[in-house]
């Protein structure tokens, strides 16, 4: 058997992906065989498209952040036959990898590979965000911008499905989804902090922004007293030139400046991978906040928002797709 994987060879656009082909690898000690059955196309794969990712290894290599699929082969037989997701940063656009037995989740039989896909890495930083870092309580508002996108719409359920209302900002043309999502939608082309304000006159008590840049700065504005803002992106620079690491650096320190101040308001950059350090308690803690997301898909709380299903080998179209603002939800791709 050989392994269809998609390398990313340097700064190129979409079709410059190549598919390439080699063979089957061996899983090493504490090792998983895992045979993909979806992985997915998130904003970290855009950026890294462009050199801008934050911490990306050099060129060429194979994009792919988290992936769901059935263990083939490991040194424990107990693992064998499983279904399981796994967040892998780099690596997973392949019909196969290796992967640590270690980072391995158990996933539902109900639920549906691409569906559960779209809840791997965007569900474990929704609910993280919400959860462990804003600590939204039920009858509290919080916003999400970019409410209509992967991250967005999980992180709009989980809030609902918590007691939380929800403003949602996206393009008019996905202003429907967000509604049909609960939350209540405001067109980001317009006057947002107006129309926020409007619907909350106290403020909100979380705002979830991943676009950073001279935005952030209304976002801290429309926080309540002992609000929240969870930045974890800068979308606004992705297509800046420069230094990668340089506008999520000014945004770090504008955020731990406004926490430092007397406001009674708190700022911070979420990092999915914050806290590997302590590799054992990182792992637990994502198994356990992912778990509690599958747990409410399985039961039907939360829907999967998948805006394609697209073969591996085209993973130009798909990146293509998920990079033309036109979509809702998470494009995934299919081995």
């Amino acid at each position: 058997m050989t392994v269809t994987e998609i390398v990313l060879p340097g700064l190129v656009e979409p079709d410059g992906l190549r598919v390439e082909h080699r063979e089957l690898p061996k899983p090493g000690a504490g090792e998983a065989l895992v045979r993909v059955e979806a992985t997915g196309v998130s904003f970290a794969e855009q950026q890294m498209r462009r050199g801008k990712y934050y911490d990306q290894p050099p060129f060429p290599f194979v994009p792919g952040y988290d992936v769901v699929g059935t263990v083939l082969e490991a040194a424990d037989p107990a693992l064998v036959g499983r279904r399981v997701a796994a967040m892998t940063k780099i690596g997973g656009w392949r019909s196969h990898l290796t992967v640590p037995a270690a980072d391995l989740v158990p996933v539902p039989d109900g639920l549906d590979a691409a569906e559960a896909e779209t809840f791997v890495v965007n569900g474990i930083t929704a609910y993280q965000m919400l959860h462990r870092w804003a600590k939204v309580e039920a009858g509290g508002t919080i916003l999400v911008h970019g409410a209509s996108g992967g991250v967005g719409t999980t992180l709009v359920q989980l809030a609902r499905a918590a007691g939380i209302e929800v403003i949602g900002t996206a393009s008019a043309r996905n202003l429907g989804v967000v509604t049909a999502l609960g939350a209540t939608a405001v067109d980001y082309r317009g006057d947002v902090l107006a129309e926020v304000r409007k619907l909350a006159p106290n403020g909100v008590d979380a705002v979830f922004d991943h676009v950073g840049g001279p935005g952030i700065v209304d976002s801290f504005r429309l926080l309540a007293p002992g609000g929240a803002l969870v930045a974890y992106g800068s979308a606004a620079t992705k297509d800046e030139p420069g230094n990668s690491r340089l506008p999520v650096l000014k945004l770090l320190a504008r955020l731990l400046w406004w926490t430092a101040l007397p406001n009674r308001r708190r700022a911070h950059f979420y990092n999915v991978w914050g806290g590997k350090r302590n590799l054992a308690r990182f792992r637990a803690r994502l198994a356990e906040d992912l778990t509690a997301v599958f747990d409410l898909a399985a039961k039907g709380e939360l829907e999967a928002q998948v805006a394609a299903r697209i073969p591996l080998a085209e993973a130009a179209k798909a990146l293509a797709l998920a990079e033309s603002g036109t979509v809702t939800g998470k494009v995934v791709l299919v081995p």
